[in-house]
């Protein structure tokens, strides 16, 4: 818990983003029930040492995020997070009603969670893991978390494989309401293929700032991941939204030349399609993108992968997993959701070529 303190020190502590009185929405990242040590989730000493600053401060602490997979209470319990809000005193907030918010981009209408738009304060807690669809997710992505159950499928259909348009909708959502603070849960981050099927990695960190695309830039710079490769921070700079420069962005602390990690492994190089004409990309598009396929030997066949699939491109048929390679958007969803690690990565020829030689 001091190690919060002093992380909220140099920007005034909590008291300077909390009054008495006041409902706090933490949104941690509740992806799947998965245990702390999978580094999928935001760790609960995290949340619990949140919660005891904002009870400090006089706020009330609510807790809430619809997960991918699962109920709330489900994800909570195994995640070690319903045990800190108990032990704490904080309230679970389900996300089950729906706001249609006016958007302010190129997608009019959004559906966001009443409480998520209804807090007095929201304090962004995302885990800092890297992502096969927009390699990174950290700040603004979490709060994708505000879209509501099946309509994140939606979303994911409506996009398709068009990154650029996805990573564009989550820069609006986080217009619609940007937290009044944003802490990131770095202590064990995520490398290799997140957001679910990655592997733990000791990093040690804490992150905190105001403005989340700032700090995603921070995030983003101490695992190495260049910009080209960061859809969301992109679409940021491409509207103008401060702090997707990184010139702009003044940091206090540990100097970044000591946080940086070495060797943080991305998700493979899933798509190189960008800038090809349409009728290239239909002709090219199974040799030139990444496919989910399923390790027969650890698929249970749960039916969560074919249920999540957002084309529903995903059927089970004589004892195993189909997919329609034509319908599938490769979002990979069903790898983030996939409880038994049980889906893998396939490379179409022309990639596997091109990935040799980056």
């Amino acid at each position: 818990m001091a190690a919060i303190a002093s992380l909220l020190e140099p920007i005034g502590g909590m008291s300077a983003f909390v009054r008495p009185g006041e409902r706090v929405l933490l949104k941690p990242n509740m992806l799947a029930a998965k245990a702390p040590e999978k580094a999928v989730t935001t760790h609960p000493e995290v949340l619990r040492a949140v919660i005891e600053e904002v009870k400090k401060a006089g706020g009330i602490p609510l807790v809430g995020d619809s997960p991918g997979i699962g109920g709330i209470r489900k994800v909570a319990e195994k995640s070690g997070m319903l045990r800190v809000i108990e032990e704490t005193g904080a309230e679970l907030v389900e996300f089950s009603e729906v706001v249609e918010v006016q958007g302010t981009g190129i997608f009019k209408r959004i559906g966001l969670a009443r409480p998520y738009l209804n807090a007095d304060k929201l304090i962004n807690l995302p885990k800092l893991k890297t992502h096969e669809m927009m390699t990174l997710t950290c700040c603004v992505k979490n709060l994708f978390g505000a879209v509501v159950g099946t309509a994140k499928a939606g979303w994911h259909l409506k996009a398709g494989a068009d990154r650029e348009m996805f990573a564009r909708m989550l820069v609006e959502i986080y217009l619609l309401r940007k937290p009044e603070l944003n802490i990131v849960d770095a202590v064990v981050a995520m490398e290799g293929n997140g957001p679910g099927s990655g592997d733990p990695r000791d990093v040690g960190l804490l992150l905190a700032g105001t403005n989340a695309v700032a700090v995603d830039m921070i995030a983003a710079e101490i695992a190495g991941i260049p910009e080209k490769l960061l859809y969301v921070e992109r679409a940021a700079k491409k509207l103008g939204i401060d702090g997707a420069d990184r010139g702009t962005i003044t940091t206090t602390g540990l100097a970044l030349e000591e946080a940086r990690v070495s060797d943080f492994r991305l998700p493979h190089i899933s798509d190189v399609q960008f800038g090809l004409p349409p009728f290239l990309k239909n002709r090219l598009r199974h040799y030139l993108t990444s496919r989910p396929v399923a390790i027969p030997d650890a698929c249970k066949l749960c039916g969560i992968c074919a249920d999540a699939c957002p084309p529903k491109a995903i059927t089970i048929r004589d004892g195993k997993l189909h997919f329609d390679y034509h319908a599938c958007i490769r979002c990979f969803c069903c790898r983030e959701l996939c409880p038994d690690g049980a889906l893998d990565v396939r490379e179409g020829a022309l990639l596997k070529i091109m990935n040799k030689f980056r």
